[in-house]
């Protein structure tokens, strides 16, 4: 240590001054070379220990930071939280994370944070004005978390392109096209823009229009299309309440079959360890949440009744049965149109077997499917 009453008329840098850089060289001036060295000693000693803890200090906030997005992704994944809310929270939360990390680890070097942070906030506000459109994207990730027009798994069209969206990030959102190309596209736009969002309602209608030759029955034709699509199950029968029930008794006989499945290999795992008996049986908790589950199902569907006859969809009051009529007399057929409604699900599979088996099975019925034709009328002079 460097005594000050040794050295009269010398200013000798205190431990702040080294620390920081302030006022270092002209500290060094006034300093024998023994004692400026010294001085340089300690001061590469106090920044090697602190540039050491900061080291440490970054990992350990690494390992932190990780552990922490690990748990709130653990959080999100089991409360079932919407996938694309899942996605922002997260990328949101490791941003700030890691910068308050840098911010301490800034701190502990000895570097001045509050003029650091200073320099921060004016420098964002340049960076904000220069990025304006950036932070348009972010507020529009923010209103499409809030609004939730669509969601990760929903089929969108939007901006031109058409997939399905696999994830909703900070600034854009990523879809999926059906050729499996990736699609970029950023939030502002889509916050603001139209969206076609194929996924977001539960049942939809499926159109077709089938061209016959003149001169063919056509009650007959209709009896025999409309047999076709009542022999499919996934055609709404009546109305799309009646549709939901029978879906529901469906899934129900499904989940039967699986539980009887389970007691079977339950009751062959206590044949062969009689001890765990009575182990897999379901818990008052799990009723609970069955009981409470099926009670908000009814709620959830009284509702969508409520808002559908408000919108003009098919419910019992109007009903949704299959709808074929003779649409247009146009040039060299007469057109049919056809008309159901399916769950969303199944309005591909539907439409595309259903093309197929009027292909098929109209002309096994004796009826035909025109070419274009034109008559001509010779004159003779």
């Amino acid at each position: 240590m460097i005594q000050t009453d040794m050295l009269p008329g010398i200013d000798v840098p205190t431990v702040s001054d080294v620390e920081t850089g302030s006022g270092f060289l002209q500290s060094l001036k006034g300093l024998g070379f023994e004692d400026a060295m010294s001085t340089i000693a300690n001061a590469i000693v106090q920044f090697s220990f602190r540039l050491c803890i900061a080291i440490l200090v970054f990992y350990i906030g690494k390992f932190i930071i990780r552990k922490l997005y690990n748990f709130v992704f653990g959080i999100m994944v089991n409360r079932k939280v919407d996938a694309s809310l899942t996605t922002f929270v997260l990328s949101l939360v490791r941003m700030v994370l890691y910068f308050i990390l840098i911010i301490t680890v800034i701190g502990i070097i000895g570097i001045e944070t509050s003029s650091f942070l200073a320099l921060f906030a004016s420098a964002g506000v340049a960076i904000g004005m220069a990025l304006s459109g950036t932070l348009q994207n972010f507020a529009g990730g923010v209103l499409i978390l809030l609004l939730k027009p669509y969601k990760v798994g929903d089929y969108i069209e939007a901006q031109g392109f058409a997939g399905t969206v696999k994830e909703v990030q900070i600034f854009s959102t990523i879809i999926t096209t059906p050729d499996n190309k990736s699609i970029i596209i950023p939030n502002g736009g889509l916050s603001t823009g139209s969206i076609n969002n194929y996924s977001k309602e539960e049942y939809r209608r499926v159109d077709w229009k089938i061209g016959l030759s003149y001169g063919t029955d056509f009650a007959a034709a209709k009896t025999v299309i409309l047999q076709m699509l009542n022999e499919d199950n996934r055609v709404v029968k009546t109305n799309i309440d009646d549709d939901k029930a029978f879906r529901r008794e469906l899934k129900k006989e499904e989940e039967l079959k699986k539980e009887e499945e389970l007691k079977k290999l339950d009751s062959l795992k206590q044949d062969n360890n009689p001890s765990q008996a009575g182990d897999n049986k379901p818990g008052w908790w799990k009723r609970f949440k069955v009981r409470r589950e099926e009670k908000q199902r009814i709620l959830h569907d009284k509702l969508l009744e409520q808002t559908a006859i408000k919108e003009g969809l098919p419910t019992k009051q109007n009903g949704a049965p299959p709808f074929v009529e003779l649409g247009e007399l146009a040039d060299s057929s007469i057109n049919i149109t056809i008309r159901v409604w399916t769950h969303s699900s199944n309005y591909w599979p539907l439409f595309f077997e259903m093309n197929r088996r009027f292909y098929t099975e109209l002309p096994q019925h004796g009826f035909s499917f025109p070419f274009p034709q034109m008559d001509v009328h010779l004159v003779n002079e």
